[in-house]
């Protein structure tokens, strides 16, 4: 089969042919039909200090995806020869205090799908049966392979009741813009987006947020306590993995407040604790992929409504041999969801 992988540890990766995987009794053999670029497979691709402390070249990378099961193993009882499937990630050990308590998706010895594990930017992919969803029928391929991304905002704004509040989103990649049509669907009063990049604020305005604040260009603070009237936000979501975008929203937040702390920094982050939460007794929600499986059923719920339509959010497609092209509009950043197709 064609697999890319990361064959070497350096920047990079290569379009190959490998054997197709073997499964074994637990798990299922799926054919790929769509693939995402995740933020994650871009560090693995640019050979980031992230990927360097995780990747051991070589070996096939990427995790969202959706496809076909070809072959089952013989302990799998769930699933059969043409189900259409999607996967969490999160490949959890089964036994230990959090996936013994519903905690799954926090196991202390978590191996993540592309990353600890073999991936999927391959014709076929091996997919532990537990970590296998049963997609709807009416969902389409790209949506199969982007519900993994949509379910974190599920997730985090699951912790949080929204209805009736100003929401502050931070940043507008697919996670953020996700994360605005689902406290818009959850009947937040208004939804605030906050990015530096004008073609993912134009993007999320085709979605349907209404505000949207150029970080570079307006005083944020300022123009969130003009759309608020002077309320701030009842609810901040942090997704730009940003230390000045987290301290900016800080600032924005009410006394009160509640925050989904969902992107990913590059390290450590200097925050006014004693200002930004500490007296405002700020409610502060670390969020992490989805819970396994309740996350699911509330993302398909919301996918299969007929209220919501996220398929504009994927804005490019390539054929896996054009890689190249793919990675490279990801890297800019000028973009939604990039997929790669397997046909």
């Amino acid at each position: 089969m064609r697999a890319l992988m990361k064959d070497k540890p350096a920047s990079g990766a290569v379009l190959k042919e490998i054997d197709t995987p073997k499964i074994g009794e637990k798990d299922l053999l799926v054919k790929v039909k769509s693939a995402a670029i995740c933020g994650t497979d871009v560090h693995i691709y640019e050979w980031t200090k992230f990927a360097q402390d995780r990747i051991k070249p070589p070996m096939v990378f990427g995790h969202e995806f959706s496809g076909e099961v070809v072959e089952v193993g013989k302990q799998v009882e769930a699933f059969k020869l043409g189900d259409r499937v999607a996967a969490d990630t999160h490949v959890p050990c089964g036994h230990c205090f959090q996936c013994t308590t519903g905690l799954q998706h926090v196991c202390r010895d978590m191996k993540i799908l592309g990353v600890h594990t073999e991936g999927v930017f391959s014709d076929y992919a091996l997919l532990p049966a537990s970590c296998a969803w049963k997609m709807d029928d009416s969902l389409s391929w790209d949506t199969g392979a982007t519900m993994e991304p949509f379910g974190i905002p599920v997730h985090a704004l699951a912790k949080i009741k929204v209805a009736g509040k100003r929401v502050g989103v931070f940043g507008c990649g697919p996670i953020g813009i996700y994360a605005q049509v689902i406290a818009r669907h959850s009947g937040a009063s208004m939804v605030i987006a906050v990015e530096k990049t004008e073609e993912r604020m134009a993007l999320a305005r085709k979605m349907g947020t209404e505000h949207t604040l150029n970080f570079d260009k307006c005083d944020v603070v300022a123009e969130i306590n003009k759309l608020t009237k002077g309320h701030g936000l009842d609810v901040l979501v942090e997704l730009a993995g940003s230390p000045e975008a987290l301290n900016t929203g800080l600032k924005a937040l009410r006394r009160g407040g509640e925050v989904a702390l969902v992107g990913l920094f590059s390290g450590v982050v200097p925050v006014d604790l004693v200002e930004g939460m500490i007296y405002k007794e700020a409610t502060v929600y670390g969020i992490t992929g989805r819970v396994m499986w309740d996350t699911w059923w509330a993302a398909q719920g919301i996918l299969t409504s007929g209220r919501v339509d996220i398929s504009p959010v994927i804005t490019h497609h390539f054929p896996i041999k054009e890689y190249k092209k793919g990675f490279e509009l990801a890297k800019e950043g000028k973009c939604g969801k990039v997929v790669f197709t397997f046909d």
